[in-house]
């Protein structure tokens, strides 16, 4: 199956010669004892260090991150991490110019070369991922590729070839990789961040470890030349040093690339809860060192970035709403060694990349839960709208109406006959004005800026207001509008399921009974599970201390889906304030329980039950593979051990 999308499809165009409007594209159990980590320290630096920490969470996935906590260190930091090498350097010459306020895209390569390999073996690149950045729809977008993924190579000055993802650096170098993902996404690209994995290791000791959720047993002790890596790993929430941290990113002994781009991506949403938690001015030094001995970040345009193009995305970072970063899924793939996925998928894996869709999980729960899907954003044929020229330039506002009436937005001209334009031609950014008199303009205004990147979205004043000629809302043209508008997000709401679930209080009803003194806080039995499920054989059930200090005990039980390596876990523990449980998105009380909803886009992953001082989890698979129905119904049929007959 051919994976290379057409070159232009989704690509806009600019104007014509003269200015005008051009007709737009087409629509494209020991007990195992672990640390806590410190706790934080200090109201303004603390803001400072995690604001800065972000950026580079945005720039470098999760090693380039904490780039400075001072103006001192910022700038340091970011100099140091300029390319040095010849291959970044070459790579960076063909990257895609960042404009100001337009979403940015980021392509990060992690890397390693193993102590038991030959002098003059090139490296692997075991990571290769997008991070998307868009200020307008305040999202972050992560897009991690297969690395066994059958595509062009595409090596500067040699012809293409088919082969593994993975071959595109280890044969070509960072160019290679750069033009051939560029090639198979049509996704333009920014910046290019190099990774050693060296760095990654040092970088999650010097935070002192980071927080993750193992969903299963994870056990190899054959290791070598040619071989898998080691890794012994238990199940649960847990914290993870360096070594084990990357062990458990780069694992496929058992599985695929797939269930190890999950990791990856749960990875990085750890580190970020990390960060938040756990950073202080006594690591920045070492963290610092960490970043420049092993990050490189190329920027478009010839210059290196800038301390001012950090902060930009830190702010951005640091302000995102809950559920504001979203992990892309490649469906469809096909094969074991090799492996292929159609054009089709790819492309809407990339139109999901670009343009999440940010109501997801609220009309996800909706209709998970059964509740009306409330549509408060005026559809396109109810919202009318003047466009206005800010910027100057001859023919932007009509190409702006234009493009604007082709989705479905009615058009209305100033009054009189008078020119579209704006009472000044100084605008940078595109402005949505609303009324906000007029019910519903707000939220159809927020939607319409999203169609342009970077639109700011403002009340009318009067002089704006006299041109409107009575429509809700008025879009002003400013220097950032370039003749197209970006694709309007994919509807990802899921169809209404039944639960699918029997009952199973029996699969882990003697786990349960024989841990039950051994924790301070009542256990609960799971009275209903995934229908293909039982208790996993190998690791039914752990019970552990998450801190050496012995505040916080904590029980998993792990589930395995029949007929696949895909595991499911309940966890409880008297500890209420984990890192995990502050992302939450929603919470709903049902049959006069309450619970916290943690969503990965549109899939339910995680379900939180607090009660009896504890908090009690349903955590969905790696590929979250248990429908929104399924989580829930399991959630609810929680029950005390004293309540349930086996």
């Amino acid at each position: 199956m051919k994976t290379t999308l057409k070159r232009g499809v989704g690509r806009g165009h600019g104007f014509n010669g003269n200015g005008g409007a051009t007709v737009p594209p087409a629509p494209v159990s020991p007990v195992v004892l672990y640390r806590q980590p410190p706790p934080a320290h200090g109201g303004r630096a603390r803001l400072a260090l995690r604001i800065v920490g972000w950026a580079g969470f945005v720039l470098a996935m999760c090693v380039a991150g904490v780039a400075g906590g001072s103006y001192l260190y910022l700038h340091e930091s970011v100099a140091a991490v300029a390319p040095r090498s010849e291959g970044v350097r070459a790579a960076a010459k063909t990257l895609d110019v960042p404009l100001p306020g337009q979403p940015a895209n980021a392509l990060v390569i992690g890397y390693d070369k193993r102590a038991d390999e030959a002098e003059g073996t090139p490296s692997r690149s075991d990571t290769v991922m997008l991070v998307r950045a868009d200020p307008g729809a305040k999202t972050i977008s992560l897009f991690s590729f297969p690395r066994d993924l059958s595509v062009e190579i595409r090596c500067p000055g040699e012809g293409t070839y088919v082969a593994k993802l993975n071959a595109a650096y280890s044969a070509c170098g960072e160019q290679g990789a750069l033009e051939t993902v560029k090639a198979l996404t049509d996704v333009p690209v920014n910046y290019l961040i190099t990774v050693n994995f060296r760095g990654f290791r040092q970088l999650v000791d010097r935070l002192g470890g980071v927080w993750m959720d193992v969903d299963r047993r994870y056990f190899n002790d054959r290791g070598g030349p040619g071989g898998y890596a080691k890794i012994n790993l238990q199940p649960g929430y847990q914290l993870l040093t360096g070594y084990r941290a990357l062990d458990y990113v780069r694992f496929r002994h058992t599985d695929s690339d797939l269930f190890r781009n999950a990791r990856q991506q749960q990875f990085v949403r750890a580190f970020k809860e990390q960060i938040e938690s756990s950073f202080t001015p006594l690591t920045l030094p070492k963290v610092i060192k960490v970043i420049t001995n092993n990050v490189e970040v190329g920027q478009g345009g010839g210059k290196d970035v800038d301390a001012r193009t950090v902060l930009s995305y830190a702010l951005l970072a640091y302000s995102l709403p809950s559920g504001h970063v979203f992990q892309t899924r490649l469906d469809g793939v096909e094969g074991s060694a090799d492996l292929s996925v159609s054009s089709e998928n790819m492309r809407r894996a990339v139109d999901e990349f670009t343009h999440p869709d940010v109501e997801a999980p609220r009309k996800a729960t909706a209709v998970a839960l059964g509740e009306k899907v409330k549509t408060p954003v005026l559809r396109p044929g109810q919202t009318t709208v003047a466009v206005l020229n800010g910027n100057g330039v001859s023919g932007s506002a009509s190409t702006a109406n234009y493009l604007l009436s082709q989705r479905g937005y009615q058009a209305v001209l100033p009054p009189n006959g008078i020119p579209a334009n704006a009472p000044t031609f100084d605008f940078f950014r595109s402005v949505v004005f609303y009324d906000p008199s007029v019910s519903g303009a707000l939220p159809a205004a927020r939607k319409m800026a999203a169609l342009f990147g970077s639109a700011d979205v403002k009340r009318v004043p009067p002089e704006i207001k006299t041109l409107s000629n009575g429509a809700m809302l008025v879009t002003v043209v400013g220097q950032t509008f370039h003749g197209r508008l970006a694709a309007a997000p994919t509807d990802q709401t899921p169809d209404r399921q039944k639960a699918d679930v029997v009952s199973g209080a029996s699969a882990a009803y003697d786990e349960v009974k024989a841990l039950k003194d051994r924790v301070p806080f009542p256990l609960m039995v799971p009275t209903v599970i995934e229908r293909s499920s039982w208790i996993d054989r190998e690791r039914p059930s752990r019970l552990y201390w998450i801190d050496e200090d012995e505040k916080h005990k904590a029980v998993r039980l792990t589930y395995k889906l029949g007929g696949t390596n895909e595991y499911w876990g309940i966890q409880q523990t008297s500890w209420l304030d984990a890192p995990v449980l502050e992302g939450r998105n929603f919470t709903r009380t049902l049959a006069g329980r309450r619970y916290e909803l943690y969503y990965n886009g549109p899939r339910l992953h995680m379900v939180v039950l607090r009660a009896n001082d504890a908090s009690y989890w349903v955590v969905n698979t790696l590929l979250d593979r248990l429908s929104n129905e399924t989580m829930i119904a399991i959630a609810k049929g929680l029950r005390p051990l004293a309540a349930v007959k086996r």
